[in-house]
């Protein structure tokens, strides 16, 4: 009873995310949502639900007792300043953009895999996003329910991308996927490609300054 006092909230935020990462994506249940609300809707609506309960399972980690890895130094808050930047950039490039080799792609059948812009260097990108967010977030937090939590989501980023290669050549089928995954690797600048990189730095911004707000600790300390 005692374990379940200290840590019993932690245990609880966790469930609730894989069940909530987990049941809403089964076919059928998401072909009920999708039909109510429509693709936009369902995508919108997933994403709500992810950071919410995301943001659960930090503060809950910052609720639980502290048992110490490694020592806190202050160079260590310039990791995740500088690896936040990057993450937001990534997915503000990529947001909305087609991409049948990974998840999150919009109208995917209009995927050019000679003009695909930064998915040509990066095939997941979400999930590298995610990699940078855990693994920069990890540095100054070395307690052990923040290891835990940054440790398993840089662990779930890493296996993602295996998970989701084998499944795009298994419904795409060995020859088309190969066809889209031969990338040609170019990054042209474009007023478009400026405008979402302008959005991305306002992101990265708005983060910023409402982190202490959200999570109660301020990464400017």
């Amino acid at each position: 009873m005692h374990f379940l006092s200290q840590w019993g909230e932690f245990i609880a935020a966790f469930a609730v995310f894989f069940l909530s990462h987990s049941i809403p994506v089964r076919p059928a249940i998401k072909a009920r949502i999708v039909a109510r609300t429509g693709t936009l809707g369902f995508a919108l609506l997933y994403s709500a639900l992810s950071i919410a309960v995301l943001t659960w399972i930090i503060i809950a980690a910052g609720r639980a007792p502290f048992v110490e890895i490694w020592s806190w130094a202050s160079w260590q808050n310039h990791v995740p300043l500088t690896g936040m930047l990057l993450a937001i950039l990534i997915v503000s490039m990529v947001f909305g953009q087609p991409n049948p080799l990974s998840f999150g792609g919009w109208n995917n059948e209009q995927f050019d895999p000679k003009d695909c812009g930064l998915i040509g260097w990066i095939r997941h990108p979400l999930l590298v996003a995610l990699l940078i967010w855990s693994g920069s977030h990890m540095v100054p937090n070395g307690n052990l329910a923040h290891v835990i939590v940054f440790g398993l989501f840089a662990g779930f980023s890493i296996l993602g991308m295996k998970i989701i290669d084998r499944r795009a050549r298994r419904i795409l089928g060995t020859d088309r996927w190969q066809t889209l995954s031969n990338t040609q690797q170019n990054l042209r600048i474009t007023r478009r490609g400026i405008t979402r990189l302008a959005i991305g730095a306002l992101i990265y911004l708005a983060v910023l300054f409402s982190h202490e707000w959200v999570i109660g600790v301020s990464p400017l300390l």
